[in-house]
């Protein structure tokens, strides 16, 4: 019986956390918040993010799920964090209309000035007064 070299081991072990987290980002995009949430609580690190430096947050903000939003930022996560682009989770929301996160995100305290563009220049480029009353600034 013959042991598998150190080298290998690793390369496995580095595929199944690769593998992990492929599901990590596919349940923030889904919505999965119960599951994803298990496992933040079991130790996945609640900042998780992919090869574009989305987080978890980012992803579920994006597609428009705001109760998993709400999950990962009752964990801790960084709300205001951007990706490589310099998008934040809550101008991505204002970007993509999703008033439920918008107003999640703003609740957890997300940066409507941070990132760029920033929720503020996205609210104000759409036309999305409602959106700048949300987010504390009056139309200008």
């Amino acid at each position: 019986m013959s042991e598998q070299s150190p080298d290998r081991r690793d390369g496995e072990e580095q595929a199944d956390v690769q593998e992990l987290a492929g599901r990590m980002f596919d349940m923030a995009r889904s919505g999965d918040t119960t599951t994803l949430a298990q496992y933040v609580d079991a130790g996945v690190p609640v900042n998780l993010t992919n090869g574009s430096g989305d987080t978890l947050v980012m992803l579920a903000a994006y597609h428009g799920h705001a109760g998993t939003v709400r999950a990962l930022a009752d964990r801790g996560a960084d709300v205001n964090r951007p990706n490589d682009r310099g998008q934040t989770p809550l101008a991505g929301a204002v970007f993509k209309g999703e008033d439920e996160v918008v107003t999640a995100l703003v609740a957890a305290g997300a940066d409507a000035a941070a990132g760029q563009p920033s929720a503020l220049d996205a609210a104000r480029m759409f036309g999305r007064d409602d959106y700048l009353q949300i987010l504390g600034k009056h139309p200008e």
